[in-house]
C-alpha cells in the first residue's frame, strides 16, 4: 500500500467516522477497487468489509444490467 496524506479541517469530528473504510467503500462503489482491494485498503477481511457496506450506503450487490444478466445465465 501507498501511504496517502489527507487534508482535513480543524474542526472535522474524525472520531465518528473511519475515514479508511468510507474512502474504500466509495471507491468499491463507484467500481475503481474490487472489493477485496477496497477491504485491504480499509485493513479488514473481505467478509467484514463486505458486511459493513451498507453503514455507508453502498450495495455489494452489482446494478449493472450486463452483471445481472450474467449471474441469471450462471445459476
Amino acid at each position: 500500500m501507498s501511504p496517502f496524506i489527507l487534508n482535513l479541517p480543524d474542526n472535522f469530528d474524525h472520531k465518528t467516522l473511519d475515514i479508511s473504510v468510507y474512502v474504500a467503500s466509495k471507491l468499491y462503489e463507484d467500481a475503481i477497487l474490487s472489493a477485496g482491494q477496497a477491504a485491504e485498503m480499509a485493513g479488514l477481511s473481505k467478509r467484514a468489509f463486505i458486511e459493513i457496506m451498507g453503514k455507508y450506503g453502498v450495495s455489494v450487490f452489482s446494478s449493472s444490467t450486463e452483471d445481472i444478466l450474467n449471474d441469471v445465465n450462471n445459476a
